[in-house]
């Protein structure tokens, strides 16, 4: 269900800083004439850390009703506190996501044994697919392919959204869970092709907010073993990949769609606008791809 190319949606605010609602279902419709394989609202790239509870919900309600069951919805609904995922996950679920993507938790760094405990609570609690999220550099804690495995035998625990840039560890959490229904998929524009030939099965991107297309492109012909042809496409998007995280993500995401005349607005505290530089580094990537004139 959560293969191919999943969109890590931007929360798009208006001038007043709220979500923008109609801009958020004018960013679905988007992805949906581009033919994006699913949809992750309020993940990182959502701005999950600085949104409300009830702002957090309301996003992904959104989401699902505007996605219409068209593609998947996997919100994320993770945190440092298990019964805070616990309650963002049961929203979810209730609002009729197809799943929730769950972030390690971070900040209180907990032992490999903490990881499994936690993630084993919410997959007891919470009766929709799960796929955690790892991502050491936003987290603070890896954890490591022997855990993965073990979770990957819980009931609900559907994969993970693997974000290391490891791909040892990728490779290694592959084998691990060898011959279950466990999916692997990238965390990283920059790493879906290695993921992928190692045997994961997409993306969960951030670039696929401007070029949806291009990345649904890219995977599909990368999971069809034509490499050749993938790393071509692969070459051709690395500097979009490479720029959209010269400044922490999603402040070049966001400032691109604003270029380009699609809903995202500013950002929240303690994120702010992107330094000149980099936006002129990021301005001459865009024009390059012919993404802006």
């Amino acid at each position: 269900m959560f293969e191919g190319a999943l969109t890590a949606m931007v929360t798009p605010f208006d001038k007043e800083g709220n979500v923008d609602e109609k801009g958020l279902r004018k960013n679905v419709e988007f992805q949906m004439k581009k033919g994006i394989d699913g949809l992750v609202p309020v993940g990182t790239t959502g701005e999950c850390a600085t949104v409300s509870y009830e702002e957090h919900n309301q996003i992904v309600d959104i989401v699902i009703d505007a996605a219409r069951g068209r593609v998947p919805v996997l919100p994320g609904t993770g945190s440092n506190s298990t019964w805070e995922a616990i309650m963002l996950t049961k929203h979810a679920e209730e609002a009729g996501a197809d799943g929730a993507l769950l972030v390690c938790p971070y900040y209180n760094r907990p032992t490999q044994a903490g990881l499994y405990a936690h993630f084993k609570k919410i997959a007891e609690e919470v009766d929709i697919p799960q796929i955690i999220y790892n991502i050491p550099s936003r987290t603070g804690v890896n954890m490591l392919p022997e855990t993965m495995a073990k979770l990957a035998k819980l009931r609900n625990v559907a994969g993970v959204k693997e974000a290391t840039g490891d791909m040892k560890q990728v490779a290694k959490v592959i084998e691990l869970t060898k011959g279950s229904n466990f999916l692997v998929t990238s965390g990283n524009d920059s790493d879906t092709l290695d993921v992928i030939r190692l045997g994961g099965v997409g993306v969960i991107s951030v670039a696929s907010n401007i070029i949806p297309d291009r990345v649904v492109e890219l995977v599909k012909v990368a999971r069809s073993g034509d490499f050749e042809r993938a790393k071509k496409i692969h070459d051709e998007l690395t500097p979009i990949f490479k720029n959209l995280f010269i400044e922490t993500n999603p402040a070049p995401v966001k400032t691109a769609m604003n270029w380009m005349g699609l809903p995202a607005g500013g950002l929240r505290l303690p994120l702010v606008g992107m330094l000149p530089e980099n936006q002129n580094i990021l301005r001459e990537t865009l024009v390059k791809a012919g993404l802006l004139k």
